[in-house]
């Protein structure tokens, strides 16, 4: 055996089976997907090919014969008389079983869709640029299966080159329908991803043109469908975990003081009630205790013992509706079998079990707490995490910052109560009104998917771990260009949720969406005012990065502003605020302005350094931001911001007094212009959607 059929050979050996392009091709010509006329030659006869038109592309197929183009099985361009020496040439290279012949279709715009099957949430459609564009341009979008009409075209007019579809520089435009229906036929409702053995499948490249679509190439590579599990029974009522009526504390020592003892502390200050569990001991740190669950009536239980002893606590929790196990130790330290068990003992407990591995449950409203320096105010943000030192930190910097949560749930491994099902519940939650979600693993993608598209109210997503890659085989395009990345951001576009990367905007966009959810604004841009300077050009560039447009304010602005003092250059609209300055210019300003132009957003900064240089009291702070606070109780059509930048030059309290301030008129408050462009953004994301 030659180099080249020793190549093929080892291929083979390593690659999946693969369905012969002629096959795959006739399940898209079943499935109404227009692909050229061709004839299937077994051997060196191309007689069948006489009826086809000239010129015409030759195809060798075979065992490991993956990427054709790669090892020169492909000639283009041919004659009926030059098959059969191309066809020669490629069997004394190559390890082939027969030949596809086919009419060579005309040029056009060459795309790529593409079908790939992701870890976590299952079916994904590609499509973008293709042909040899594909590896070099990598200009393609994602959606989950299914898709809809919208967003197969929101898919196409997000690609950087979609002025190649829609005509440029004089050149007529593809049917842009035609590859909308292609796109639903490949992926969605009931379309070919449902049909599919899916591994890999992918059309690369289509060829659009004026008159439609062609699928010139196809490859599918098949794999077994996974598990799919069943739908969800019974809905759990959460109410019980985030209000006990009682809670139990296992594992609290009466000698050497641990987690337990340390969790017995933060119930015992937020004065839920409580019990702990030990086997001896009649108190523990002056709690009442019991021998085991079984003699606990509460509807709380808090596991902090050894991974190895979970298993045998969790199966005394009969009549316990919710069983928390923070011990590690399980799947995430490579013990599967461990977990496996723990979840079996809470099934026949009939008890649902939060974690392992987790933090447990912060709830001011039911004084359930994992964290210690008290509960904050009850208020209207939900929080789910995989990581519970994560949401600890979100709580109390988000708490100092003005948020007031309803529910935090961390969830740790998540073995049996998963965030789709947290979600679900929240969503319908009267007390919640906007859901952030710290996650690492979806573990069921596609409910979790289903659950987002569901919320009806502002959902925050963030994400680690997103640079991985979610497909490691790359026998297609397709399995190379979809990494996990990119499937959580066609997670949060179909859905209409807000992917965030740090946990600093998690809280700041949650407090845009804690302020601002229930205002409803009949403008459609967004205007920046503050004081003149590098500030007014930086914060122009802050909201153009997080995708903003600042329109220009409306020609009659001048004329309006020019009886105030102020002189218009554009937006952001340069206005003097400062310790000399009147407090109340600022919202007049808006006023003039709204009269002429509703503004879905106002964002108004403030240069705080500036009130203790020039000055020397906090006073004139306060009375802009009263000001501030009149303005948006006097325009409650209108979103208004406020930006406290150098905050840290002002004497201690300071900064708290005015966010208390902008809080009780519904204004959020952020120390820097990205920070609240970040949040501004998120919520025009939110309103389109």
């Amino acid at each position: 055996m030659n180099a080249h059929k020793a190549a093929q050979g080892s291929a083979h050996e390593t690659a999946r089976a693969s369905a012969y392009e002629h096959e795959v091709k006739a399940l898209l010509s079943e499935a109404g997907v227009p692909v050229p006329r061709g004839v299937v030659v077994r051997d060196l006869d191309f007689s069948p090919a006489a009826e086809l038109a000239e010129p015409l592309v030759l195809k060798a197929f075979g065992p490991g014969l993956v990427h054709k183009s790669d090892v020169g099985a492909v000639a283009l361009g041919l004659s009926r008389d030059e098959l059969e020496a191309a066809a020669a040439g490629m069997r004394a290279r190559l390890e082939v079983a027969g030949f596809l012949v086919e009419e060579q279709a005309e040029a056009g715009v060459e795309l790529i869709v593409g079908l790939v099957r992701d870890p976590g949430f299952g079916p994904v459609l590609l499509a973008g640029l293709g042909g040899v564009w594909t590896e070099a341009l990598r200009d393609t979008a994602l959606r989950l299966c299914p898709i809809s009409e919208v967003d197969a075209r929101r898919m196409l007019a997000s690609l950087r080159g979609a002025s190649v579809l829609y005509g440029r520089r004089g050149g007529p435009p593809v049917d842009v329908d035609a590859v909308v229906k292609l796109l639903m036929t490949v992926g969605g409702p009931g379309g070919l991803w449902e049909r599919l053995e899916l591994g890999e499948f992918e059309l690369n490249p289509v060829i659009a043109g004026p008159s439609g679509v062609i699928a010139v190439d196809a490859r599918h590579l098949p794999a077994p469908a996974p598990v799919v599990s069943g739908a969800p029974g019974n809905v759990t009522n959460f109410l019980p975990l985030f209000e006990p009526r009682a809670v139990a504390v296992v594992g609290a020592s009466t000698t050497r003081p641990n987690f337990g003892n340390m969790f017995l502390g933060f119930y015992r200050a937020a004065g839920v009630p409580l019990v702990a569990v030990h086997p001896s001991a009649s108190e523990v740190a002056g709690v009442p205790a019991v021998p085991s669950l079984a003699e606990a009536d509460v509807d709380y239980a808090l596991v902090a013992v050894p991974a190895e002893r979970c298993a045998e606590v969790v199966r005394q929790a009969y009549g316990v509706p919710f069983v928390q196990v923070m011990s590690g130790g399980f799947g995430e330290a490579g013990r599967p079998e461990l977990e496996a068990e723990l979840v079996e003992a809470a099934r026949a407990a009939g008890t649902r079990l939060l974690g392992p591995n987790c933090m447990g449950v912060y709830c001011p409203q039911g004084r359930q707490t994992f964290v210690g320096g008290g509960l904050g105010p009850a208020g209207s943000v939900a929080l789910i995490s995989q990581s519970g030192g994560l949401a600890g930190e979100v709580i109390k910097v988000g708490e100092r910052r003005g948020l007031a949560f309803s529910r935090v749930a961390t969830v740790g491994n998540s073995a049996d109560v998963t965030p789709a099902e947290l979600l679900r519940w929240l969503a319908r939650d009267p007390q919640t009104r906007a859901v952030g979600l710290y996650l690492e693993d979806p573990r069921d993608g596609r409910e979790l998917s289903e659950a987002l598209r569901s919320a009806e109210m502002p959902v925050v997503l963030l994400v680690g771990g997103r640079t991985g890659q979610g497909q490691e085989a790359a026998a297609s395009h397709t399995g190379g260009m979809v990494s996990d990345r990119r499937v959580w951001e066609a997670v949060a576009e179909q859905a209409g949720a807000v992917l965030v990367s740090s946990q600093d905007d998690l809280i700041g966009v949650l407090a845009y969406f804690q302020a601002h959810g229930s205002r409803t604004s009949g403008g459609d841009g967004v205007l920046v005012v503050g004081p003149s300077g590098g500030a007014s050009v930086l914060a122009a560039d802050a909201f153009d990065l997080a995708g903003v447009r600042l329109d220009p304010l409306p020609g009659d602005a001048p004329a309006a502003l020019r009886g105030l003092g102020v002189v218009t250059s554009g937006n952001p609209l340069e206005v003097p605020v400062g310790p000399l300055g009147r407090a109340a210019l600022v919202p007049d300003v808006m006023a003039a302005l709204l009269r002429h132009r509703a503004y879905r957003d106002v964002v108004l900064h403030v240069n705080v350094q500036a009130f203790f240089t020039y000055g020397d009291a906090a006073e004139p702070l306060y009375a802009y931001a009263r000001a501030v606070a009149g303005a948006q109780e006097a325009l409650p059509g209108t979103r208004i911001t406020l930006v406290t930048r150098n905050g840290e030059c002002a004497p201690a309290g300071v900064e708290d007094e005015v966010r208390r301030i902008a809080a009780a008129a519904g204004i959020p408050v952020y120390r820097s212009m990205e920070a609240a462009a970040v949040a501004v953004a998120a919520g025009g994301r939110y309103g389109a959607a």
